[in-house]
């Protein structure tokens, strides 16, 4: 078959339609339950705001949207789980076609990251690191039609300042990619002087922060508890003076061991691994930008406070990998080799959803084991007992309490932790192993 355009966008197309497919069907047949993050932002759904106890309000959103089509069908939330992967794989696609000028060497980046634990086994849990990812790449591919193109438009601008505001508010992580092109354009504009300072770079930070105000006038309300909650996470009030080597060490060798299977997919592409830097490359340089440069400030971020970085909070920051190494070894990438790189893709592309499986299936402990429909009908049935009301709102953690959010037909609202208080504003409750239902 001749290898052109319009083959290679084929190829392209039935990858990422396998990739949904595989992703949505797989935990759909072997998980009993949703995973824990995707039940937490389901029953902060029931109850939206500008914001909950540990995250900012995008991850919740769109949950929600799909609850109020599909209801508690599960395999619904796979599938919009797939939907921001295959949308990051696209303008990763689109992306790379534009900065190599090659459509071949454009779908072979975005094969590489399939390889990639963030893009194949973690995919089925949505959560705010799955929800950053379309955003990510979004405000990506904007910037680079800012940097490239001669006359900047305010579209470029605003759709930067879109995209950059959706991925803040699914994850502050997102910041480091918003810093590290900020660096860059300074870069350009005041040192370099390669461009004239234009006021419609104005608009991205405009568009930006017009829809940060709602999140940050709830974070002043609620004594910015999820800012509160992320520095917790990091261990950073307990950090010791040895924390600041042992953590960044820790994180450096976890990043590494993750990219095993890219790295074996890079050499099997290519006939040998020369790297020749040269700054003064613009593409090059946008390259290092929203490659390196993030994973950079957060390897200094823990050097420089001791703290510990969670490995999944790195799931955006390799999307542009195989960008970056397939245009930095273009010239090695010999057509040949292409036979064997398929076969590796192959094997991996199987081997992940595979493994997937049987895990789900073989281990009895896990979340998605939880019966959290058989104990939403027992609380009904006990409920029913009692009262005659419906049950309309529900209290206790997220886990439990999001459960029955999700999985009673009423669709009970998601208040919170049990308190006195709560429970009093309540006309008929009933408490269950440190979680309430009731109706007001």
């Amino acid at each position: 078959m001749t290898i052109n355009n319009k083959n290679i966008n084929n190829v392209f197309y039935i990858f990422v339609i396998a990739h949904l497919i595989f992703w949505t069907l797989i935990p759909s047949l072997t998980n009993k339950n949703l995973p824990l993050d995707t039940i937490e932002a389901l029953a902060w759904g029931s109850n939206l705001d500008w914001g909950f106890n540990k995250h900012p309000p995008m991850s919740a959103f769109f949950p929600e949207i799909f609850f109020q089509i599909f209801g508690s069908q599960d395999w619904a939330y796979y599938l919009l789980s797939q939907i921001f992967i295959v949308i990051s794989f696209y303008y990763i696609f689109k992306f790379s076609k534009e900065l190599l000028n090659n459509s071949l060497l454009a779908l072979i980046s975005v094969l590489l990251i399939e390889s990639i634990y963030f893009y194949n086994f973690t995919t089925p849990e949505f959560n705010v690191n799955v929800c950053q990812l379309p955003f990510w790449t979004l405000t990506v591919y904007f910037s680079w039609k800012i940097y490239t193109e001669k006359e900047i438009k305010f579209s470029d601008c605003f759709f930067v300042g879109l995209f950059a505001a959706f991925g803040f508010l699914s994850k502050y992580l997102f910041i480091y990619l918003l810093i590290s092109i900020e660096i860059l354009f300074f870069y350009l504009i005041f040192i370099k002087k390669n461009r004239k300072f234009d006021f419609k770079y104005l608009i991205t930070l405009e568009v930006f922060l017009v829809l940060l105000v709602p999140h940050l006038i709830w974070l002043n309300n609620n004594e910015f508890i999820t800012i509160t909650y992320g520095l917790a996470r990091t261990g950073l009030e307990q950090s010791a003076l040895l924390d600041h080597v042992k953590f960044p060490l820790i994180f450096l060798l976890k990043q590494i061991g993750i990219l095993i299977p890219f790295f074996v997919l890079v050499w099997l592409l290519t006939k040998k691994i020369i790297i020749k830097i040269n700054f003064k490359d613009k593409k090059l340089l946008f390259l290092l930008t929203i490659n390196i440069l993030p994973i950079f400030l957060m390897f200094l971020t823990s050097m420089l406070t001791g703290s510990k970085i969670r490995t999944m909070w790195m799931t955006p920051f390799y999307l542009f990998f195989g960008t970056l190494f397939v245009y930095i070894f273009q010239s090695y990438i010999e057509i040949k080799k292409l036979k064997q790189f398929v076969i590796g893709f192959i094997f991996l592309f199987f081997l992940s959803p595979l493994l997937y499986a049987y895990v789900s299936i073989s281990k009895e402990d896990k979340r998605t084991d939880y019966p959290g429909k058989e104990i939403a009908l027992k609380t009904q049935y006990a409920w029913d007992q009692q009262f005659e009301t419906n049950i309309n709102v529900v209290l206790g953690n997220e886990w439990n309490a999001g459960n029955l959010s999700y999985h009673l037909k009423s669709r009970p609202v998601w208040e919170g932790f049990v308190t006195r208080d709560k429970l009093d504003q309540l006309n008929d409750y009933m408490c269950l192993d440190n979680v309430c239902v009731g109706s007001k």
